[in-house]
């Protein structure tokens, strides 16, 4: 597998003091570059802005995979498994409403893998996931 480069995603904030309270604390995400109207996080090794922009309507959209109602745009991580599972421990500590709770996804399956859904403060969707074996990020 070749060597990943850090990717680069800003997304909506309606109330950047919330969310900056969510990623920072809750998340216990480290924070960089910062300004009034928007705050740089280090997200597991990728940097994720968040922005400051009025709310809008929400669309709530969702499309079935395994059974599970998965929403529509979202973003995230695929961690280690360790990783994963002490992280999800943590947002489990910290009173995480999950969209999906953690769960073994294709379970027996190609590309089976842990999985978990949740929303920011201001209703941006996050999926963490993680493969035992990596290679099967891609299997058909």
């Amino acid at each position: 597998m070749m060597a990943l480069s850090p990717f680069h995603l800003a997304i909506p904030a309606d109330n950047l003091s919330e969310c900056r309270h969510f990623y920072t604390e809750v998340l216990n995400f480290e924070e960089g570059r910062s300004s009034s109207h928007w705050v740089d996080y280090n997200f597991f090794g990728h940097q994720l802005v968040i922005h400051y922009k009025e709310k809008e309507a929400d669309q709530n959209i969702i499309n079935v995979v395994d059974g599970k109602d998965v929403p529509v745009p979202h973003f995230g991580v695929v961690l280690d498994w360790d990783v994963f599972h002490d992280f999800a421990e943590l947002l489990k500590s910290k009173s995480i409403e999950f969209v999906i709770e953690p769960y073994i996804r294709f379970e027996g399956q190609v590309g089976e893998q842990a999985t978990m859904f949740f929303k920011d403060p201001s209703g941006n969707a996050l999926e963490f996931k993680a493969f035992k074996d990596r290679s099967q990020l891609f299997a058909k």
